[in-house]
């Protein structure tokens, strides 16, 4: 419209309901235009105009002692974001996420032996491939995380050598252990596929489990560590990259970390299958038995010390405001019932610790680039602590404004601990996340008072939790961990 030589120019309405040009009374332009027959490019197949830039190599660009990073992002309002291309990386096309397949003993091995077998021994084999399929799938595993994460990150100097060997431990020596075992396995599988005894193989191997000690006890000090480098822009963007890549499966790095000790308590469960399907008359049922209380009792024991060690951890990163605050029951405690993060009727996020005679009521705070844990407020002896299930809806949250506005979403999954001290009685009102998250706080501090003294433990006539149901064992090294039971 404006190509024209018109003195005055107003809004007119055009005929076309798409278009409001500025045009002469009773004239639209887009009627003067001629039609064209060019093809023109839709707007939606251009995916990005970074990636018509060639690649380069990225070099930092360090100005004031300041590391500079560059990128471009490209937006559009009618489609969503797209992630422009790092400039090192050429990505045409999403990553396929590679997947692992499961396969079957039966699927396996086609030798016609299915008409030979009965039901029960075919369940057998089933379990003694998925033991052996199993330990394959986590050689490979462990191989990938020494292969594409520890030392990449060494040879790019994205953390150093010390720092590496915290958060992966221990991690070299349990390949050998278990391509040890795999190897058993496979020499007892007959050419057809089956195997008869594994019973003895298990009794001569397990002992070796005992190496995990070491790499589940430093776990909680691992996971800590790789949470806190996380900050760094370097080792995130490595991570990020390789959680994007198609070897991760979607798995993050602490996934990876974390398989040795998933694989340790699925022992259990494995050779309990094993056994159920094989008959009493078989001459490897025996070596099951044993080699099932063998396993129990080392997953017991390695569990024992790993929460010591948990524990201890903690405990050292306890900061006391003043020095009346330190309480013996703390620094004589060897077991951490469970811990995590708890809202009180104001809304104010705290972190609580249940050792197994004294409730710590403390406040996250990073000290030295460290997160610690601030005492809020005087250690709670356990034989002292009373506690009560607040319905959803009880709980009035702190404040009259804020109390007459608040919706019922907060004021649900309350409960109250209360003590005395010094004549007086003092009580705390703690929100969990959830109605289950609660519930395990109750049957923690349940089973922590039953421990202390067993003869007063059932006097708390106001508390509603369900006393017969068990608090469920959870991964010890999760540093937001939920109520677990010791």
């Amino acid at each position: 419209c404006m190509g024209q030589n018109y003195t005055f120019f107003f809004y007119a309405k055009c005929r076309k309901s798409s278009c409001r040009c500025l045009c002469s009374p009773g004239v639209c332009v887009c009627d003067l235009q001629e039609p064209s027959s060019k093809r023109v490019k839709p707007l939606s197949r251009v995916t990005s105009l970074a990636s018509l830039i060639p690649p380069v190599k990225a070099a930092p660009l360090k100005r004031i002692g300041q590391t500079l990073q560059r990128s471009i992002s490209f937006r559009s309002d009618c489609r969503p974001e797209i992630m422009a291309p790092r400039p090192w990386a050429k990505q045409i096309a999403p990553a396929i996420t590679k997947r692992r397949d499961s396969k079957l003993w039966s699927e396996t091995f086609d030798l016609g032996l299915g008409h030979m077998l009965s039901s029960t021994e075919i369940k057998r084999q089933e379990a003694i491939f998925e033991l052996s399929q199993g330990e394959q799938d986590l050689i490979e595993d462990l191989k990938l995380a020494k292969k594409a994460y520890r030392d990449p990150m060494l040879k790019l100097s994205i953390m150093t050598e010390h720092e590496l060997n915290q958060i992966f431990g221990t991690l070299d020596s349990l390949i050998p252990l278990h391509e040890d075992l795999l190897s058993r396995l496979r020499e007892a599988r007959k050419l057809d596929g089956s195997t008869d005894h594994v019973g003895h193989i298990l009794v001569d191997w397990l002992p070796c489990l005992e190496t995990y000690n070491s790499y589940c006890s430093n776990q909680v000090a691992a996971k800590a560590l790789l949470d806190h480098k996380k900050q760094d822009h370097r080792v995130h963007d490595f991570l990020q990259r390789c959680l994007e890549s198609p070897f991760s499966r979607k798995l993050d790095l602490w996934s990876f970390l974390d398989i040795p000790r998933s694989r340790l308590v699925k022992y259990p469960l494995l050779l309990r299958e094993i056994l159920k399907h094989t008959p009493n008359d078989h001459p490897d049922r025996q070596h099951l038995h044993h080699a099932m209380n063998m396993i129990q009792s080392i997953v017991a024991d390695i569990n024992s010390q790993t929460g010591e060690s948990e524990c201890r951890y903690y405990k050292e990163r306890l900061l006391y405001v003043e020095s009346g605050q330190r309480d013996l029951l703390i620094d004589s405690s060897r077991i951490l019932s469970c811990h995590g993060e708890l809202k009180n009727n104001r809304g104010a996020k705290l972190h609580v610790f249940l050792f197994q005679d004294v409730l710590v009521v403390t406040r996250a705070v990073t000290q030295n680039e460290q997160l610690c844990y601030q005492l809020h407020r005087q250690p709670i002896p356990v034989r002292d602590l009373e506690w009560e299930d607040l319905q959803d809806g009880e709980m009035r949250l702190g404040g009259s404004i804020r109390g007459a506005f608040s919706n019922s979403e907060r004021t649900k999954n309350f409960f109250r601990v209360a003590f005395r001290s010094g004549g007086q009685l003092q009580t705390h009102c703690f929100q969990a996340s959830d109605a289950f998250n609660k519930q395990q706080w109750l049957n923690c501090i349940r089973q922590a008072k039953e421990a202390v003294n067993p003869q007063t433990a059932a006097q708390c006539s106001d508390c509603s939790a369900d006393t017969s149901a068990e608090c469920p064992q959870m991964d010890p090294t999760d540093l937001t961990l939920t109520p677990v039971k010791t």
